[in-house]
């Protein structure tokens, strides 16, 4: 079960590391990656996720909250054995804790992904989706073993 912590721990690394070259302007004008569709290009993010309104204090309040209660669910999680589930709560918790640095200390979210006609986000996004996902197939294969059994 080390790997995919393994492989979480890479996915941090390459946020920060693509966060330090977006900040500091390494991908100028953007860098394509697939043609104009993916290029790594600057963006700011004050808002939550898909730029919704939502921003300042409060938010960095919210996800502090959101924050605590996933480091909970991470302790039961260990505590009940559910290893699974605790790989998916630590990809969702480092990748809020890694734009949760960015809005403390940037006041904005760096995003670096630029996915042509429709949004730019970065790998600590990816992995609080994927995170997520993961949790929700976790929730919804193990309570049905549950209930059937």
């Amino acid at each position: 079960m080390i790997i995919p912590y393994i492989i979480i721990i890479f996915f941090i690394i390459a946020d920060r590391f693509f966060k330090f070259l977006a900040v500091n302007l390494y991908f100028g004008n953007g860098i394509n990656i697939f043609g104009d569709f993916l290029k790594l290009n600057f963006a700011k993010n004050y808002n939550i996720s898909f730029s919704l309104p939502f921003n300042g204090i409060f938010l960095n309040i919210t996800v502090i909250f959101i924050i605590l209660g996933l480091i909970y669910n991470l302790i039961y999680a260990i505590n009940k054995k559910r290893r699974l589930e605790a790989v998916f709560l630590v990809s969702v918790i480092l990748g809020a804790i890694s734009n949760l640095t960015d809005r403390l200390k940037h006041g904005y979210v760096i995003d670096y992904l630029d996915l042509s006609y429709f949004t730019v986000f970065n790998i600590a996004d990816i992995m609080i989706v994927a995170g997520v996902i993961g949790i929700g197939w976790v929730m919804l294969a193990f309570d049905n073993k549950e209930k059937t059994a």
